[in-house]
């Protein structure tokens, strides 16, 4: 029975350690390349947070009441990254995990210097160019916003969240899971705790 056990956790282990990489060449691909911010209640004993689950009604669920599609994207990527730091989800847990996804139209306008062949009088003409003016570039983009609440279930207090910002591409709404498992994952690697007593496991060598 023990020895089941033994094998049952060593498959976890590599289970996750194989599903990190996978995460981790996600976020590297630059399908949402954020910049991520994190807040954390001074106050709050992240050693006594051994459990985890989520709102009943997310921040990126339907109005009606149903979970959305990027929900569901959302709690796979963040039930890996919890498990990978030793939590266990369960029905009445120590941490309630909430996401909020907002998007916003930015406009961003780029001058770059304009060349005359001829130069000034026509003197520098065959030889290089003049500096003569700017020409203004003005591009649309989305910009992206995804915020990862962690709150404290017996207090309702929000104790760390990571925030991360980037520009939504049009590759990144084609693949959209594997951009929230990039946005998930660099927003968690500023998450520097795991659960008590829990080792993680030592990294993978790169093969030779």
């Amino acid at each position: 029975m023990q020895a089941s056990r033994a094998s049952h956790a060593n498959w976890k282990a590599i289970f996750l350690l194989v599903a990190a990489s996978m995460l981790t060449a996600c976020s590297s691909s630059k399908l949402f390349d954020p910049k991520v911010f994190v807040n954390q209640d001074p106050a709050a004993d992240f050693s006594k947070y051994r459990t985890y689950n989520y709102e009943a009604q997310l921040g990126t669920d339907e109005r009606r009441g149903y979970r959305s599609i990027l929900s569901t994207y959302l709690i796979d990527a963040m039930d890996l990254q919890m498990q990978q730091r030793g939590y266990t989800k369960a029905d009445n847990p120590d941490l309630l995990i909430n996401f909020f996804v907002a998007k916003e139209e930015k406009i961003k306008a780029t001058q770059t210097p304009t060349m005359v062949g001829g130069g000034y009088y026509g003197y520098r003409s065959g030889y290089y160019g003049a500096y003569s003016g700017y020409d203004t570039t003005v591009t649309q983009y989305t910009q992206g916003t995804l915020n990862i609440d962690l709150v404290d279930n017996q207090t309702r207090t929000l104790v760390w969240e990571g925030i991360a910002v980037g520009r939504v591409t049009d590759k990144a709404r084609e693949n959209a899971q594997l951009a929230v498992n990039g946005a998930v994952t660099d927003t968690m690697a500023k998450y520097p705790y795991v659960a008590p007593g829990f080792v993680p496991p030592p990294a993978a060598e790169p093969a030779k």
